[in-house]
């Protein structure tokens, strides 16, 4: 440790700043790292109430009551509501409790951007060492973006945020980046539903291995699927698209058209009833995606006794101004700041959703309590929407 970072550590800067370094210290002890290393941003999870719960409000209070502030660009996790649309229709005590939260995190000087794809605030440096604890954003920064970083908790996030520093360890070394596995896809890709159900699959199939995946299109939003999925079941922080004269690696695991199809299957536990909620943006949307939904239902209305939801960050919603106009024209609601995985749905009597996020398929049951139909995003539409 440098002299600067044993003061830090002995208390010297306040017991905020000494928190935070022991647990940077003791995560780089389990881990054999060998130092600390600057990064360039980090970025939080545990904004939701719902997830989070009342016993970590009064630590992140006395956090800033301590004045502890961040020393890097800091971004947050989507929360539980959104400031227009759930925050009318959920009780007054969860959105104060909500509130509560993110005044905490204002106060320590993160950027409430609230939002799971925060690579799209800002561009990221190839190379350049993070922190973020957001798993889908983790695998798609580190295999679509080239930056470096590994997969931290919330608290080690908000540690490396106010410290400015992470162990290095993991992704953060060269030599943890390597391919061990090769998977060659053997049928077409026809959607980022199937890019998620991929995901689905190989999380389960690969644990923490890297893999070289042949067979991925360059489309960035099929990638960001594939990227929220991988992390949903697995360990894994990164994998590298390959072409078919890519060398073998130690492992080869071959996906055929039917292990897509099993998995799908068990992502569909709603069976053929009527979604109560069409889901859009699990990550946040795109600016594309905002545009594609746009098109899809210009001239349509959504049926009656189903919401559509179609959810972003305030950055991207602010940006497509014309696109949000037409999904709202329809009779679509646009979220910002807020994912259903974190939300209050079954307070809502949302009992089936429908999406074409694979993550939020595999999580509905448990998280939202809620049973969930998987399909393109043209699927989805087309069931939402009549004319």
């Amino acid at each position: 440790m440098t002299r600067e970072e044993e003061r830090i550590l002995s208390g010297e800067q306040g017991w905020a700043n000494q928190t935070c370094m022991k647990i940077l210290v003791r995560l780089g002890e389990l881990f054999g790292a060998e130092k600390l290393i600057p990064i360039t941003s980090a970025h939080v999870s545990g904004i939701s109430y719902k997830t989070l719960g009342d016993a970590p409000i009064e630590y992140l209070k006395a956090m800033a009551d301590a004045n502890a502030e961040v020393k890097v660009k800091t971004t947050l996790n989507p929360q539980s509501l959104d400031p227009e649309y759930l925050i009318r229709k959920l009780p007054i005590e969860l959105r104060n409790k909500q509130l509560k939260i993110l005044k905490q995190f204002d106060r320590m000087g993160m950027t409430e951007s609230l939002t799971c794809t925060p690579y799209y605030l800002g561009k990221l440096r190839r190379g350049s060492h993070m922190a973020w604890a957001e798993s889908s954003a983790v695998v798609y920064a580190n295999s679509v973006l080239g930056a470096w970083t590994n997969r931290e908790g919330g608290p080690s996030a908000l540690a490396a945020a106010i410290i400015g520093k992470t162990p290095d360890y993991g992704i953060h070394k060269a030599e943890n980046r390597q391919p061990n596995c090769l998977v060659h896809v053997k049928t077409d890709l026809r959607n980022e539903t199937e890019y998620g159900a991929l995901g689905i699959h190989l999380g389960r199939l690969l644990r923490d291995k890297i893999p070289i995946i042949q067979g991925l299109q360059k489309d960035n939003d099929r990638l960001k699927q594939l990227s929220a999925a991988i992390a949903t079941t697995g360990m894994t922080n990164m994998f590298k698209a390959g072409s078919t004269t890519e060398r073998k690696k130690t492992e080869t695991v071959e996906i055929e058209s039917n292990d897509l199809k099993r998995t799908i299957e068990e992502l569909n536990t709603a069976s053929n009833k009527k979604p109560d909620l069409v889901f859009i943006g699990c990550p946040h949307c795109s600016y594309a995606e905002m545009e594609k939904t746009a098109q899809l239902v210009k001239g349509k209305k959504v049926k009656q006794g189903i919401e559509l939801w179609v959810c972003t960050s305030c950055h991207v919603k602010e940006a497509a101004t014309d696109a949000v106009k037409q999904i709202e024209k329809s009779g679509g609601h646009v979220l910002a700041g807020v994912c259903t995985v974190v939300s209050w749905t079954e307070k809502l009597g949302i009992r089936t959703i429908m999406t074409n996020s694979a993550k939020t398929a595999y999580y509905a049951p448990t998280l939202s309590k809620a049973d969930a139909t998987l399909a393109s995003m043209e699927e989805c539409l087309k069931t939402a929407l009549q004319g």
